[in-house]
């Protein structure tokens, strides 16, 4: 299994970002081990003094492909969720600056948490999908699919150009505008529509 992110699919958040709006989908990866088993809180990291949540729809491959064209990408999921795409940002700050890669930043252990299940795709509207994040109580990130600078099939279409997909992988499509920095003692509540999918203690 591998976890595909996408960066700056939301206009507003490559503004926040200081970004370029991109003109094809930027992706990297994280390994396995970023996924938070089950029922765990995420332990604050001792190499960052900067964490940052970036609250995102992931849809989860059910079928293997390669060169899929997008007017057939939706045969290869059925499910969809929410995850959190926590990013060392001092650290990815640094490698920015060096020209360095920057999975030191993203892809360390724990650093993509999963809602606890995925909803059926068959019952949403993916072209008007509402996700929002709340730290503590209020809303911090509020996003929908409409607004995604490339689409779901559109994001599928490009990846398995250059690597096949499997069942099990994990697309994680980008995050809105809102990013900010998470401490120790901060709780944080996943939604798709009004339905809750993510709870998550920071300890």
């Amino acid at each position: 299994m591998k976890i595909i992110c996408i960066g700056r699919n939301y206009v507003n958040h490559a503004k926040e970002m200081n970004s370029p709006i991109p003109e094809v989908p930027m992706f990297f990866m994280k390994p396995d081990t970023a996924i938070l088993p089950k029922k765990n809180p995420f332990f604050y990291p001792n190499f960052t003094k900067e964490l940052h949540y970036e609250c995102e729809l992931v849809v989860r491959i059910n079928k293997v492909g390669k060169n899929i064209s997008a007017k057939f990408a939706d045969q290869y999921y059925d499910e969809i969720g929410l995850g959190i795409d926590f990013t060392a940002r001092d650290l990815q700050r640094k490698c920015k600056e060096k020209g360095h890669p920057w999975e030191i930043a993203k892809g360390f252990d724990h650093s993509a948490p999963m809602g606890n299940r995925f909803l059926p795709v068959k019952n949403l509207d993916l072209n008007q999908l509402e996700f929002k994040l709340k730290k503590n109580g209020e809303i911090v990130q509020h996003g929908n699919s409409k607004d995604m600078i490339f689409s779901i099939n559109k994001l599928i279409e490009y990846v398995s150009q250059f690597m096949t997909l499997k069942i099990g992988d994990l697309l994680f499509t980008g995050t809105p505008e809102g990013v900010g920095e998470v401490q120790i003692g901060d709780h944080l509540e996943g939604f798709i529509g009004d339905e809750q999918l993510l709870s998550l203690n920071v300890k």
